[in-house]
């Protein structure tokens, strides 16, 4: 169950990749429009988790995808439900240090045109041995931990940015903890994130790009 913070009011929580309140799909120009319209209204890095005050800590970890490069386009099959297969990219590490209680994935956009950053992910309870996800791993978010997202989704919410809003970035974020979160099951997206404060021994994050 989400938390209260993770309520946004219907014409807001819409806006969200192409999940306008309202938006015909059917009319492909009306998407675009509104799009085109909120075209510099972004919720900003500054409400990434990274730069949350509790999460700061070395970045020592090297997070990478062989699907696509820091600051590059993400395949049209990771894309979300209804514009792509919504299928998670692999993914890869290193540098996670030898006393780390387990790993915290958040996938996040700040250019969602909201109040703050959508979370298209925020897994909880990652193995510490472990050191990447296979292609599809993360759909449905049970196998490797505790997964959900700011809309209630459990697994892998992959991009639906709004059309004509221009280039989303997908910032994805690794988090190793000192020690483990033990959130509840149904804790919310940001509850997890929230939960991680002052655990954090090191950091690494990639980015990906995704535009309709």
């Amino acid at each position: 169950m989400s938390s209260p913070n993770d309520t946004e009011p219907a014409s807001r929580r819409g806006a969200d990749a192409g999940e306008t309140a309202g938006a015909d799909e059917t009319k492909p120009g009306k998407p675009a429009l509104i799009g085109r319209l909120l075209k510099h209204r972004r919720a900003g890095d500054g409400k990434l988790a990274w730069n949350r005050f509790g999460l700061a800590a070395p970045e020592m970890i090297t997070l990478a995808s062989a699907a696509f490069a820091n600051g590059g386009r993400m395949p049209a099959r990771t894309a979300g439900i209804g514009v792509g297969e919504n299928v998670s990219p692999p993914l890869e590490w290193t540098g996670v240090p030898r006393d780390a209680a387990e790993l915290l994935l958040v996938i996040e956009d700040p250019d969602a045109p909201l109040r703050r950053p959508v979370i298209h992910l925020a897994l909880a309870g990652i193995p510490p041995s472990l050191t990447g996800f296979d292609e599809g791993d993360l759909t449905t978010g049970g196998r490797f931990g505790r997964g959900t997202g700011s809309r209630g989704h459990q697994g892998y919410a992959g991009p639906r940015p709004i059309p004509g809003h221009g280039p989303h970035r997908y910032v994805f974020q690794l988090y190793a903890l000192a020690t483990p979160l033990n959130v509840p099951g149904n804790a919310g997206a940001r509850a997890i994130v929230a939960a991680a404060d002052g655990k954090v021994l090191s950091r690494g994050r990639l980015t990906g790009l995704y535009e309709r």
